[in-house]
């Protein structure tokens, strides 16, 4: 949550700065503010709302300094205000700082801190930084002032307990500026005479492609041509820069309306991207990141697949893949329960952890205990370098590209895919029946012109989104594999609606849900398993005959006479068919928002990386 962006270099820094939060609004935020050092010292321009009320401030054209730092909040502690928002100083506003992240233990620091006289002038966690980088900062007697600070800023690291991702700038050092994260995403882009600081790579991936991905508690001191970097001891140390390869354009709309929609759109090439050179029709699936031999394999007593929200339904899309093709039990966890219920785990469990962004504060929390615990971890991103896939003992990557929109999308349908064809290179190690195998990996490749043929139904789901956007309550009902896809289309629709929506197997609804089922109320229905067809429709019957409308989604040879809208996707293996039959309902959460008037890319009171527990 939240976006960090910092430059320094040759440039007017304040333009660099509101154009990176700019491309960052996507994190979810109710504030921004920049800091820059300025001939007469540090300036703060600051306020509530969106990025662009930034240029009606009064003097932020007048600034020309070519260091500074920005921010956008996603209000933690304090309401929206002017006030909270970031940056935030010290009481003698020798230092600048913004936070990423949660000060777990703030109320105890201002309690320090206000006791040797300091004063606050906001409700945040964030307040504390800057004042007790200057409580140790003032009582050193550092002559090396670079020094000095570092030491101040590692102390205060120090007494904080949670995460952050902080950039500071200082008076006193007007030509550099530092930075340092723990368990809060942070990049630095390496220019010709400048540096970009970040906290996501596509709101400087049209400056660089050239990245430093720091590590927890790695300190840098940046200058306009050098960045170097210190270790927890503050202990030089080399950091290699890394090449990215994503297309600075995608991360722009390229005249789709808006982001989710291109994004919708880019699934058949996202599917192809990540399923690569991984297989064809007639050779086995190669991991080169996984290399696991039968011999471990075959001692795996349990596989879990941890993650939260969309990443989660992609997990339990691969949930019954993996106990079908490789008869290893499989468990899928809510990240944020997963560590609280102490889960059963040891040195024959695997665990795999699936995150878009790679930065979700409890899916990596419970990556770390499941280490200590002593099983192998695999982590899932689509972002390389990022936080959990530096955690993981193995990382694996979707190549779905910048995702901007909050809700995923091709993230999602990627995610599946992945989880399908690491199912598939389990399977062939542990020998099993490679005829099912190859007729899987052949519909697999099969997918993207079949995502293709999908989105072609989008003017008939247009219409039907038309009919029923001002609806209070939608319900979505499967069976099996189509449950979960009756999930991720209901999270989808609450996401980017605000309309109230529930997901039911449809074997429940009789035991309670029904009751709410009455005349004119919407019920969608996904049918894509043959051997559940005959059931699902026997429940469709019974909201119907209580006078709710259906839209159905399916590959099936039914009676379309039935309902009131059928739209029918291409007919492929049940374990693929999440991935075919969730276009439909992605699309019709899309027009219904649109038809609502809503900002579809940025819902209210979510954000696209969730860093905090």
């Amino acid at each position: 949550m939240c976006g960090i962006v910092g430059y320094i270099g040759k440039q007017k820094a304040s333009p660099i700065l509101i154009n990176g939060l700019m491309r960052l609004e996507y994190r979810g935020y109710d504030s921004a503010g920049i800091s820059t050092i300025e001939p007469e010292g540090l300036v703060v321009m600051k306020d509530k709302g969106r990025v662009k009320n930034l240029y009606d401030l009064d003097g932020i054209n007048d600034l020309k300094g070519t260091i500074g730092i920005a921010h956008t909040r996603w209000a933690t502690h304090g309401k929206p205000s002017k006030e909270n928002a970031h940056p935030h100083q010290d009481n003698s506003k020798l230092f600048s700082v913004v936070h990423n992240g949660i000060i777990e233990n703030y109320n105890e620091l201002r309690k320090f801190l206000t006791d040797k006289g300091y004063k606050f002038y906001s409700d945040t966690d964030t307040e504390v930084v800057p004042n007790l980088i200057h409580y140790y900062f003032s009582k050193d007697d550092e002559k090396d002032i670079k020094m000095r600070l570092l030491k101040a800023i590692k102390a205060t690291c120090a007494d904080l307990k949670g995460s952050f991702a902080l950039e500071i700038i200082c008076k006193d050092l007007p030509d550099n500026m530092i930075v340092v994260r723990k368990d809060s995403p942070l990049v630095i882009g390496k220019g010709d005479g400048e540096n970009y600081i970040s906290s996501d790579i596509p709101a400087i991936l049209s400056f660089t492609r050239n990245f430093y991905l720091l590590n927890d508690l790695e300190y840098v001191f940046l200058s306009r041509d050098s960045a170097e970097f210190y270790d927890k001891d503050l202990n030089k140390i080399d950091k290699q820069i890394q090449s990215i390869e994503w297309d600075a354009s995608s991360s722009e709309k390229n005249g789709y309306e808006d982001f989710m929609l291109k994004e919708i759109y880019e699934q058949p090439t996202a599917i192809r991207e990540t399923i690569g050179a991984k297989f064809n029709e007639n050779s086995k699936c190669e991991f080169d990141e996984l290399n696991f031999s039968k011999e471990y394999l075959s001692s795996v007593n349990k596989i879990y697949i941890v993650a939260c929200g969309t990443a989660m339904h992609a997990g339990l899309a691969g949930k019954n893949v993996f106990e079908k093709l490789c008869r290893i039990p499989t468990e899928v966890d809510v990240a944020s329960e997963f560590r609280y219920r102490d889960p059963l785990i040891d040195d024959k469990t695997l665990c795999i952890f699936v995150s878009q962004s790679g930065e979700t504060a409890d899916t990596i929390a419970a990556l770390k205990l499941s280490k200590e615990r002593g099983a192998k971890t695999i982590s899932i991103s689509n972002v390389i370098g990022s936080s959990i896939t530096r955690e993981a003992d193995y990382s694996m990557y979707t190549h779905a590209g910048p995702e901007i929109a909050v809700a995923s999308t091709k993230a999602h349908t990627s995610q599946i895919v992945l989880l399908i064809m690491i199912a598939i290179y389990f399977a062939e190690v542990l020998g099993k029946d490679s005829k099912e195998l190859l007729e899987l990996k052949k519909e697999l490749l099969e997918l993207p012109k079949q995502i293709e043929q999908c989105l072609t139904l989008a003017d008939t789901v247009k219409e039907f989104a038309h009919k029923i956007y001002q609806e209070k309550d939608v319900f979505f009902i499967g069976r099996g594999v189509d449950e979960v896809v009756a999930k991720e289309a209901s999270l989808k629709l609450k996401e980017i609606s605000y309309i109230h929506s529930e997901s039911y197997p449809a074997g429940e609804l009789k035991h309670g849900a029904i009751a709410l089922i009455e005349k004119g109320i919407t019920v969608v229905g996904i049918m894509t398993d043959p051997t559940l067809v005959e059931k699902t429709v026997s429940n469709l019957q019974e909201v119907i005959t209580r006078g709710a409308k259906t839209l159905i989604v399916t590959n099936q040879k039914i009676d379309k006479s039935m309902f009131d809208v059928v739209v029918e996707v291409p007919e492929t293996n049940p374990f693929l068919s999440p991935v075919l039959s969730v276009i439909p309902l992605q699309l019709l959460a899309y027009y219904i928002s649109k038809e609502k008037g809503l900002d579809v890319d940025k819902p209210r009171n979510l954000a696209k990386s969730v860093t905090v527990e």
